[in-house]
């Protein structure tokens, strides 16, 4: 998928004097989950991820402050800006990070598959080869 199709999505939250809640809908979601997780307690400025997979699809929502999502699909580069309560979805072969902009930035990533580390692409160049073979 070029990543010139991939859009940010709102998700509408209520709040009121107890709190806010975000609920998420999986119809939303393109697939299946089959894991989640969060990544919190970042230092402002860190960047996480630099990765790409070879069969996994995330689904990431800033749930709290803000962070930059750098996208790469080997031809073309973006960066989506995620506020509280944004959310992108982010391919397989799609090599992605994440910088965290403000204190206490929380994102969750909801994932297509179950962790394996042979899914993982962790090197740019492997990434490059990844795309040039998928071609």
């Amino acid at each position: 998928m070029s990543i010139n199709k991939i859009l940010k999505n709102k998700f509408e939250s209520f709040v009121d004097n107890r709190g806010s809640l975000l609920p998420l809908s999986l119809d939303l979601i393109p697939f299946k989950p089959k894991r989640i997780f969060v990544v919190n307690d970042v230092p402002v400025g860190c960047v996480r991820g630099n990765h790409s997979h070879h069969k996994t699809e995330q689904y990431l929502i800033c749930t709290q402050g803000s962070v930059d999502v750098f996208l790469d699909d080997g031809y073309n580069t973006k960066t989506i800006n995620l506020n509280k309560n944004e959310g992108v979805l982010i391919p397989y072969l799609v090599w992605d990070s994440q910088k965290f902009l403000t204190k206490n930035t929380e994102i969750l990533v909801i994932c297509s598959t179950e962790y394996d580390i042979n899914d993982y692409i962790l090197t740019y160049d492997e990434f490059i080869k990844a795309i040039e073979n998928n071609g």
